[in-house]
């Protein structure tokens, strides 16, 4: 007979599976894939189903659930586990015999990335997303971008064709990262991967994918974002319209795209900016003015004209008609003398042209408060990434090919959608962040 301690810990781990098994139900209950369903059963016509479409399906995204990172580890969870069976679908006479092999699952994985399944893969994900948008309040209002660098299980690019051990899509990539140690001083270090990039484009708010692709490593993050905004606008223009700021660490600070975000879409940039400035350039004069400057960073200040003091200006707001950002005196506003008041050729106020610097100067003005609020959300992207490699195992995978890691990315971030909608519409919404059980 069990001891105490030991029906305490049978119970503890049927808690744990039963917790499992209702997030896997969960996922199941709000995946919108019976179009998939439907086209993969047709594609299989009247050959052999000795593993139903269905249950096949359900039991792979039971793997992304349930942590595994290889179709063994599944293979072997499905072996042991009956009431997983029963529940992804399988034949329940057949006992352990129902497990698909090897083989039948490699096939399957094959024709989920045939073009057009694919593509039905791919609407589940943007159904998804849309459901977000209409049931969790302001989702979409505070977008965020980051690329995330995912190492391909192979080591090398393949010699051929035949090469099965080898990468044949994959190239290397490099990330330099500059930061300040603990005694101030500054350096720097350098990312080298061999594999590929995700770029991510998500909800900074419930921390929840929108919209993302799969690049060689190699590729840079700018161009691609720019074309994943603009593909945006093509097929689900209403993402960008109920956006209204876009934050990116520094790697994304291009005129080009602030250009875009904002002049096409009235989307505020809140990307951190790079000192191109050369030659130890400071500070430059606003265009027609005579003591006002500012940094790479944004920052205005006027210069006294009797003392030669420079004094940073109150930020007082963004003019959108006018398309400009409005100064005030530092004097007037702080309320302290200043020695060159009556030659200051200053009024209380300045305007200053987003168009003076387009990098520099942004619809949220870098100085303020604000900026540095909402640029601080830009941490949930770096969350995301955590549970990719954590939760979802991209640490583990033994992926090869940039289509299948792109068919691998659609399940997971259509999973963990489902997941969160399926905790908000059981009225536990403060669970919707806890998508899965990290490993131990």
């Amino acid at each position: 007979m069990a001891s105490i301690a030991q029906k305490s810990l049978f119970c503890w781990h049927d808690v744990e599976a039963l917790g499992d098994l209702h997030r896997l139900r969960l996922v199941l209950e709000n995946l919108p894939d019976e179009e998939l369903m439907q086209q993969l059963e047709q594609r299989r016509g009247r050959g052999r189903n000795e593993y139903p479409v269905r249950a096949m399906w359900n039991s792979l995204v039971a793997g992304i659930v349930f942590q595994h990172p290889s179709i063994e580890q599944l293979r072997r969870e499905l072996l042991r586990n009956g009431q997983l069976r029963d529940l992804c679908g399988f034949d329940p006479t057949r006992g352990s015999d129902a497990v698909p092999s090897a083989s039948a699952y490699s096939r399957f994985l094959s024709t989920l990335r045939k073009r057009s399944i694919r593509e039905a893969l791919v609407r589940v994900f943007t159904s998804l997303v849309d459901q977000c948008y209409r049931e969790l309040p302001g989702f979409g209002r505070r977008l965020g971008a980051d690329g995330k660098g995912i190492a391909s299980v192979a080591r090398r690019r393949g010699k051929g064709a035949g090469d099965r051990r080898g990468e044949h899509d994959a190239d290397w990539g490099c990330h330099e990262y500059v930061y300040q140690n603990e005694r101030g001083e500054v350096q720097k270090s350098v990312k080298k991967w061999f594999g590929f990039t995700v770029h991510l484009l998500a909800d900074t708010a419930y921390e929840l994918p929108v919209a993302f692709t799969v690049s060689r490593a190699s590729k840079h993050e700018v161009p691609v974002m720019r074309k994943l905004i603009r593909s945006l606008d093509r097929h689900r223009p209403h993402i960008l319209k109920a956006a209204e700021v876009f934050t990116a660490d520094r790697g994304y600070d291009d005129g080009t795209l602030i250009d875009l975000l904002w002049h096409e879409h009235r989307i505020k940039p809140v990307i951190d900016i790079r000192n191109l400035w050369k030659d130890g350039e400071q500070t430059r004069l606003v265009p027609g003015t005579r003591n006002v400057v500012y940094d790479y960073q944004g920052t205005v200040s006027c210069v006294c004209m009797a003392t030669g003091t420079q004094r940073e200006m109150a930020y007082r707001g963004f003019e959108e008609k006018r398309g400009t950002l409005k100064y005030g005196c530092p004097a007037v506003h702080y309320g302290y003398e200043c020695a060159g008041k009556a030659s200051c050729p200053l009024a209380s106020c300045i305007r200053i042209p987003l168009s003076t610097d387009r990098r520099v100067f942004t619809p949220l003005a870098r100085s303020s408060y604000r900026w540095k609020r909402e640029y601080a959300k830009r941490t949930a992207l770096e969350r995301i990434h955590s549970r990719l490699d954590r939760s979802f195992s991209l640490e583990l995978h033994t992926i090869r090919g940039q289509e299948k890691l792109s068919v691998h990315l659609t399940l997971v971030f259509s999973v963990m959608s489902a997941l969160a909608l399926g905790r908000v519409r059981e009225n536990q919404p403060n669970q919707m962040r806890s998508l899965i059980r990290p490993a131990a």
